[in-house]
């Protein structure tokens, strides 16, 4: 019965890990209109503090493997909020120097904290759910706090920052004080908490003791469908995050002239969305399979994505936001924006899906197979990035034939890619 609390425990801890996660990934979208007017950035350098964080996980994937494999869930926690702090705190400072450069450097190591607590929480809440429908399901109650904390950063930044053209870096400092003393509460938390150690136990009673060393690596990487899905997450990061961002842009362009708060909210709609799709994906998760939910959503968010690219602006509708002086009103947005927003729906369960099936048969090459998925989240930034080119190039509407397509992928993935499949 203890073990049982203990676990329940250590699932609430890698929950509230997952909360943190995406309030810091989260605060890179609104500091991209904010740099963009502040230091009159294009498109493309607009994503570059989102790139620098994303791109960190490249650098941090795979050592953030073998730290977990050798050192346990616990040291792993407890160096990745270190590091978050730190990275925070440069933020904080680039608003003091009035620095881009320091911003960048900010963001890419916040980026390295992120990579290991994702390197931890996955695993770790697939491990707690016995792996299979449940594992997926306890990732998916888990990514809804993620989606929880994502909804209320672009809200809560738009509302700071005010209006557009004159946003300043040092206007959110608020955010980034509140992401600082997370850290600080969630190192004394994990100091002082039992996390169960199963893969470390194993790798203690392994003979051969190939933990954390290249043989693990060579190991997960002759699963054929690991490596289309590391493939997928690799993209599936870039979907998720340039849906929203460069919704941001195109609503604070001057072509559109929406206020930051009021776009702030309708990008926030996108990660509650996010959060319902993950609550319904955790109740049903036990009875509906990954790949179902794989195979669903996708079809559906190429279908979402086609019509927000194509009816764009031809047209508004009325949507519910909150202004800068924090009134609620319905306020007038183009159509095509409605269906990205929508598109948080279908996003909400690939994350949890994809891992799960990826990782399905791995066995002891879990720990560092989910290093390497953290390697490949850099797509959450390498994506964004093309997408900017292509819309300095041609428009932001054109610019999501690039999500278009990385969609197509991952449904390609659930219908065939993700069969277990070990190399020859």
């Amino acid at each position: 019965m203890a073990k049982k609390k203990s676990n329940i425990f250590a699932i609430v801890i890698m929950f509230f890990l997952f909360a943190m996660i995406s309030f810091v990934t989260g605060l890179q979208n609104p500091f991209g209109v904010i740099v963009k007017n502040q230091f009159g950035a294009s498109n493309f350098m607009s994503q570059l503090g989102n790139a620098a964080n994303f791109i960190a996980y490249a650098f941090m994937g795979l050592p953030a493997g073998f730290l977990l494999a050798k050192k346990g869930y616990k040291f792993t926690s407890l160096s990745a909020v270190v590091v978050g702090f730190v990275g925070v705190g440069i933020m904080y400072l680039s608003g003091r120097f009035e620095s881009f450069g320091i911003y960048l450097l900010g963001a890419f190591v916040s980026g390295f904290s992120m990579c290991m607590l994702n390197t931890v929480v996955n695993p770790m809440l697939n491990t707690l759910g016995g792996g299979g429908n449940r594992g997926n399901q306890l990732i998916q109650w888990g990514g809804s706090l993620n989606s929880l904390s994502a909804t209320i950063v672009p809200v809560f930044v738009g509302y700071l920052i005010g209006n557009a053209a004159n946003a300043r870096i040092s206007d959110a400092n608020p955010a980034l004080f509140i992401a600082m003393g997370i850290f600080a509460a969630a190192f004394l938390i994990i100091l002082f908490s039992y996390i169960p150690e199963p893969e470390l136990e194993a790798a203690e009673k392994d003979t051969e003791k190939k933990a954390g060393t290249m043989e693990t690596v060579k190991g997960a990487l002759s699963f054929k469908h690991f490596i289309f899905g590391i493939i997928a997450i690799f993209l599936y990061v870039g979907v998720e995050v340039g849906i929203p961002n460069f919704v941001n842009l195109y609503m604070t362009s001057p072509a559109v002239g929406i206020s930051a708060a009021v776009a702030g909210t309708v990008v926030g709609m996108y990660w509650f969305l996010m959060l319902c799709g993950r609550l319904i994906g955790g109740a049903i998760g036990g009875k509906v399979s990954s790949r179902t939910m794989m195979t669903v959503v996708s079809s559906v968010a190429v279908v979402l994505l086609c019509l927000g690219m194509f009816l764009g602006d031809s047209t508004t509708i009325k949507f519910p936001a909150i202004t800068s002086d924090l009134k609620f009103s319905l306020e007038a947005i183009p159509l095509g924006v409605m269906f990205f927003i929508l598109c948080g729906l279908c996003t909400s369960v690939m994350w949890g899906s994809i891992f799960n099936l990826a990782v399905e048969g791995l066995g002891k090459y879990t720990s560092i197979a989910s290093g390497l998925f953290m390697v490949m989240v850099c797509g959450g930034g390498i994506l964004p990035l093309i997408q900017g080119v292509v819309a300095d190039g041609t428009s932001y509407l054109t610019s999501y034939i690039v999500i278009i397509l990385a969609v197509v992928y991952i449904l390609w993935y659930a219908l065939s890619g993700s069969k277990v499949k070990k190399n020859a």
